[in-house]
């Protein structure tokens, strides 16, 4: 008699394609799918203010609404800490262009993959940079009475970022984030 060898893979896409032969399901049950975004928002360095600090945003080539980037694209994560710091004279904050009230940094890059909820991208900027830091967001900058009101699209903090560089950023209302 004659041995036969099946690995359990094989076993299991057999009986997978018998199950779905039988219509005891449908295809699409048989094989789950990853349904993670494939493409996720990025910002990058727009320029430098005074004192030290730097503009960051989408520029031409972000697309918040359903993402930019490739999630297997390594890229540094844009990181913040917001400390109250005040704005400083030579800028002005308006919705395009709010004040983040502190300093923003990046990462070594990292796959977008590997970011898989806003919980990891946040414990990864407090593991680099430490206590108080997390992923920036679309919407962290500030403007208006008492920097009340929140804006989107850029936003000035200090900080030294890489200059043609983009950064995976989050936005807290569309589904655009790397774990998306």
């Amino acid at each position: 008699m004659r041995s036969i060898k099946m690995s359990v893979r094989s076993v299991c896409l057999a009986a997978a394609a018998l199950a779905v032969a039988a219509g005891t399901v449908t295809p699409a049950a048989a094989a789950p799918s990853d349904t993670r975004n494939t493409k996720a928002m990025t910002w990058t360095f727009l320029g430098d203010g005074p004192d030290g600090t730097v503009r960051v945003g989408g520029g031409p080539l972000s697309n918040p609404y359903q993402g930019d980037t490739a999630t297997g694209t390594a890229l540094p994560v844009l990181c913040l800490k917001v400390d109250g710091s005040p704005v400083p004279a030579g800028i002005t904050p308006d919705f395009y262009a709010g004040w983040a009230k502190g300093t923003v940094a990046a990462t070594n890059p990292i796959r977008g993959t590997r970011l898989t909820s806003l919980a990891a991208a946040d414990g990864l900027c407090a593991n680099t940079f430490g206590t108080g830091w997390r992923m920036a967001e679309f919407h962290d900058g500030k403007y208006g009475p008492n920097l009340a009101s929140s804006g989107g699209w850029s936003f000035w903090a200090y900080g030294d970022v890489p200059v043609g560089t983009r950064f995976w950023t989050y936005i807290n209302d569309q589904p655009a984030n790397p774990w998306s």
